[in-house]
C-alpha cells in the first residue's frame, strides 16, 4: 500500500491573469523569460564592497558570491526562497502562489548574524514536518562571527537558532553544508564543505599533508543522534586538511549498494574527494580507483542521472574560458615539469576544464567533458543538471562570472611595471582598492546546455532559450515556483539583482511531459535519500533526491521528471531505504504527494550496462619517458605519450578478430590471437623483438604480396631518434 494524493496542474484566473497583465501578449517567444524583480516583490540583492583593508588581496573568497535555497517553509504547497550575502543580510520570501513573493526576514527571525554567508541548505532537520535553514558563514578570518547557524522552523512562520546547542555552529570557513542519512538511522546527518585558511603559495604540496586534519578547518561530518549532532569526522574517515580547498559537493548511491556516496570538489592542487560509503559509518576516499582525472579548480558540483540508464553522473565546473581571445586573456596552465611533479608528490591528474563523469553504472565512470561540448565556461560557479524543456532528458545549467579579472595577464603585466607600483605603494603601504580598481570586470552570460545526444552531446541553447543576459552569478537553483510542471531558474548575482527566470516549457512545449513527486517519510518529513524509478514506452527515467548541490545552494526538494512525448508512466518504482513501492499508470502533467506507509522490504539490484563487456587486461604497455615539450616549446600537447595503436584482422581465418598492439621504443610489439568472443592469447612466433629499439606508430594489416593471406605493415617514427637512425625505417611482416 502506498499513501499518495495527485494534484492536477490547474493555474487560477487570477494568476493567468497576472501574466496576461505584467508581460506583451507576443512575449512569450523563447523558453525563458526574465520577471521583474519589482513587480514580484524580489528585492534582495548581493552587493559586494571592497575597501584597502578588506578585498580580494587579504581574502582570497571575496567573490564567490552567495547562495539560494528553495523549501515550502509554511507547508501550503508553494516554493519559497532563501538568499545569502556576503555583507548584507540574508532575505526569506513567502511564495504568495501568483509568482509573487513577500519578504518575511525580520518576521521569521532569519536573517541572521550578519556574518559573511555563503551557502544555503533547507532539510527538515528534526523531522517534524517543517522545513528547516542552514547557514554557512565564513569571511571575517579573525573568527568572529563565522559560526554557521540552524534556524529550526516553529510551524508558524517563525524560525529560532540552535546551531550552538544543537552542535553544528562550524566555525570554520565553511562554503555549504548537506544533509542526508549517511549511516541509514532514519534521521539526517550533515556535511559542512570548509575551504582553507592558509594561503596558496605557503604550501610545500608534500602529500603527507592530506592526513594532518585543521585544528580551525577543514571538513566535518555530524552525526545526527537525535536532538544533537556529534563530530565523527575523523572516526568516519572524512579528511579535513589545510589543502582541502572545498567549494562544491554533491550526494548520491554511485554504486549502486543503497549507501550515499559523498563527491567533493576542491580548487587549486588538491585532487576532489570521491567517499565511497562503506556502510558501517565510515567512508573510503576511492577517487583515483573510479576516476581517470579532475578538474584543477573544481567549483560547484551535481550529480544526477543524464543519460537515462538508472545511474548518477557528476558534472563538475572549472574556469576554462570559450574563445581564443579570452583563453589567451584570463588563462594560465602549469607547465609540464610541475604538472609530473606534483604526480611524483601524490597528487592526482588534474585540468583546467569542466569535467563531466559519465557513471558506467557500476561505480566507475568514463569523463566526456570535451567529447560532450561542456568543457569550456569561463569562471563557473554553479552546476545543474535538471531537465529544462521537459523532454525526457536531463540539461546542464552552469551560473558564471567573478566580479574582477583576478587572472587577466594583461593587469598581471600593468601592475608588474615598477614605476606602476611605485604610485600604488605609499608609507603605509600597498593601497589594495587602488589595485583593485585596476582589475577588468566582464560580465558574460551563463550557459545553458540542452542535451541534444542522450548524454552524450550538449548544445548551449542560452541566447535561444532568453537566458542570456550578461552577469556575474554565483549560486543557482530550480524550482517549480508557478507548480505547472516545468522547472524555473533562480540565480544569486553578485552587485546585481537575482535572476528569476519563469519557464514557458508548459506554453511552447506542450508536446512534452511531466511528473513531479512530493515524498514524504511516515512523519511528513521529506524523504531524502529516496528514489525513483520511472518506465513508459521502454524508456527509464530515474532520479535520487538530495537538494542541496551545485554551488552553495539547495533546489526544489521535490523530484521532476521530465517524460518527453510521453501521457503517462506504466509503472513507477519509489525506493525508501530498504523498502519499495510499485505505482501503475501514472499519469503526466501531475504533482504527487507520495507518503511510505506500507512500502514492502526489499532491495533493487542497479541494471548493469550491457552496452560494452571487458575482455579482460592484455599487454600492458610501458611508455619510454620523454617530454617533447623539451624540444617543441609551442606543441599544445605532447603526440609522443598517446598510448599504442592497434590494427586488428583476423589473420588466421578462425573466425575471431586478432589484435596487433604497436610497441613503444626499447619495446617489441605483440601479437595477440583471438581465442574466443572475449579472449586473447600472445601468440608464440615474436619477429617484433628485433625491432624493439624502433617506436611504433601506426600498423595496418593488408595483403602485401597477393598470395591470399594477411601481413602486417608497421610504421616507425620519434623525435628521439637522430635522422636517417635504422629506428625510422617502417617494416612489413608476412
Amino acid at each position: 500500500m502506498l499513501t499518495h494524493t495527485m494534484i492536477r496542474r490547474i493555474l487560477p484566473v487570477a494568476f493567468l491573469a497576472f501574466f496576461v497583465g505584467c508581460q506583451p501578449a507576443d512575449s512569450i517567444d523563447a523558453l525563458f523569460t526574465q520577471l521583474d524583480n519589482k513587480k514580484i516583490g524580489i528585492d534582495f540583492q548581493n552587493n559586494l564592497a571592497y575597501d584597502k583593508d578588506f578585498n580580494v588581496f587579504n581574502y582570497r573568497n571575496f567573490y564567490n558570491g552567495g547562495g539560494v535555497a528553495v523549501g515550502d517553509v509554511n507547508n501550503d504547497g508553494w516554493m519559497d526562497l532563501y538568499f545569502t550575502a556576503n555583507q548584507t543580510s540574508n532575505t526569506l520570501y513567502l511564495n504568495n502562489g501568483d509568482m509573487t513573493f513577500t519578504d518575511i526576514t525580520e518576521s521569521a527571525g532569519v536573517a541572521g548574524q550578519q556574518a559573511w554567508s555563503t551557502g544555503v541548505a533547507m532539510a527538515d532537520v528534526n523531522q517534524d514536518g517543517f522545513i528547516d535553514i542552514y547557514v554557512s558563514n565564513s569571511g571575517d578570518i579573525k573568527g568572529d562571527s563565522r559560526a554557521n547557524e540552524l534556524f529550526l522552523n516553529n510551524g508558524d512562520n517563525t524560525f529560532t537558532e540552535v546551531a550552538e546547542e544543537w552542535g553544528v555552529a562550524d566555525q570554520g570557513l565553511s562554503t555549504h553544508g548537506v544533509f542526508f542519512d549517511y549511516d541509514r538511522d532514519g534521521d539526517l546527518d550533515l556535511y559542512v564543505l570548509n575551504n582553507s585558511y592558509r594561503a596558496i603559495g605557503s604550501f610545500n604540496l608534500e602529500k603527507s599533508s592530506r592526513e594532518v586534519r585543521d585544528a580551525e578547518g577543514g571538513d566535518k561530518i555530524y552525526r545526527n543522534d537525535g536532538g544533537s549532532f556529534t563530530d565523527v569526522s575523523e572516526a568516519a574517515g572524512i579528511m579535513g586538511s589545510e589543502i582541502g580547498f572545498g567549494l562544491g559537493t554533491t550526494v548520491g548511491d554511485v554504486n549502486g549498494d543503497g549507501w550515499d556516496d559523498i563527491y567533493i570538489s576542491n580548487d587549486f592542487f588538491e585532487k576532489d574527494y570521491l567517499y565511497i560509503n562503506n556502510q558501517d559509518g565510515t567512508f573510503s576516499e576511492e577517487l583515483e580507483k573510479h576516476m581517470r582525472h579532475t578538474s584543477f579548480a573544481s567549483m560547484g558540483a551535481d550529480m544526477a542521472d543524464i543519460n537515462n540508464d538508472g545511474a548518477p553522473d557528476i558534472f563538475v565546473t572549472d574556469m576554462l574560458p570559450q574563445g581564443v581571445r579570452r583563453l589567451n586573456q584570463t588563462t594560465t596552465f602549469e607547465n609540464w615539469d610541475v604538472y609530473q611533479g606534483k604526480l611524483k608528490w601524490g597528487y592526482y591528474h588534474q585540468f583546467n576544464r569542466n569535467m563531466l563523469h559519465l557513471n558506467t553504472t557500476e561505480g566507475d565512470f568514463s569523463e566526456i567533458g570535451q567529447l560532450s561540448g561542456v568543457e569550456a565556461t569561463d569562471w563557473s560557479w554553479g552546476a545543474l543538471i535538471a531537465d529544462l524543456d521537459n523532454d525526457g532528458w536531463r540539461d546542464i545549467y552552469i551560473s558564471n562570472g567573478i566580479n574582477h579579472d583576478l587572472t587577466d595577464q594583461d593587469y598581471i603585466n600593468y601592475i608588474s611595471n615598477e614605476e606602476v607600483m611605485r604610485s600604488i605603494v605609499t608609507q603605509e603601504g600597498v593601497n589594495y582598492k587602488e589595485l583593485i580598481d585596476l582589475m577588468p570586470s566582464t560580465r558574460i552570460p551563463n550557459y545553458a546546455y540542452k542535451n541534444v545526444a542522450k548524454g552524450y552531446k550538449f548544445v548551449n541553447k542560452a541566447e535561444d532559450w532568453g537566458l542570456d543576459a550578461p552577469s556575474h552569478s554565483n549560486g543557482s537553483v530550480y524550482a517549480d515556483l508557478d507548480n505547472d510542471g516545468d522547472l524555473e531558474l533562480i540565480v544569486n548575482n553578485t552587485n546585481q539583482a537575482p535572476f528569476i527566470w519563469r519557464n514557458n516549457a508548459e506554453t511552447l512545449l506542450a508536446e512534452n511531459h511531466s511528473i513531479s513527486l512530493d515524498l514524504r517519510n511516515e512523519n511528513g518529513a521529506t524523504a531524502i535519500g529516496a528514489k525513483v524509478y520511472g518506465y513508459a514506452g521502454g524508456e527509464m527515467f530515474f532520479a535520487e533526491l538530495v537538494p542541496m548541490k551545485g554551488f552553495q545552494s539547495s533546489v526544489d526538494p521535490r523530484i521532476h521528471l521530465g517524460v518527453g512525448a510521453h501521457k503517462s508512466l506504466d509503472s513507477l518504482t519509489i525506493v525508501w531505504g530498504n523498502k519499495t513501492s510499485r505505482l501503475s499508470a501514472v499519469a503526466a502533467d501531475s504533482l504527487y504527494v507520495l507518503t511510505a506507509a506500507d512500502a514492502r522490504p526489499t532491495q533493487l539490484a542497479r541494471v548493469k550496462s550491457t552496452l560494452l563487456q571487458s575482455s579482460g587486461e592484455y599487454g600492458a604497455r610501458t611508455e619510454n619517458k620523454y617530454s617533447q615539450f623539451n624540444e617543441e616549446r609551442l606543441i599544445p600537447q605532447m603526440v609522443t605519450t598517446e598510448g599504442a595503436r592497434l590494427a586488428h584482422a583476423d589473420i588466421n581465418g578462425d573466425g575471431f578478430t586478432d589484435v596487433y598492439q604497436c610497441g613503444a621504443a626499447g619495446e617489441a610489439g605483440k601479437l595477440f590471437l583471438g581465442s574466443n568472443y572475449y579472449g586473447f592469447e600472445e601468440a608464440t612466433r615474436n619477429p617484433f623483438a628485433a625491432h624493439a629499439a624502433s617506436e611504433d606508430t601506426d600498423a595496418q594489416f593488408f595483403d602485401y604480396d597477393g598470395d591470399g593471406d594477411l601481413d602486417l605493415y608497421v610504421a616507425s617514427g620519434s623525435m628521439e631518434a637522430e635522422n636517417n637512425s635504422p629506428n625510422l625505417f617502417d617494416r612489413v611482416y608476412k
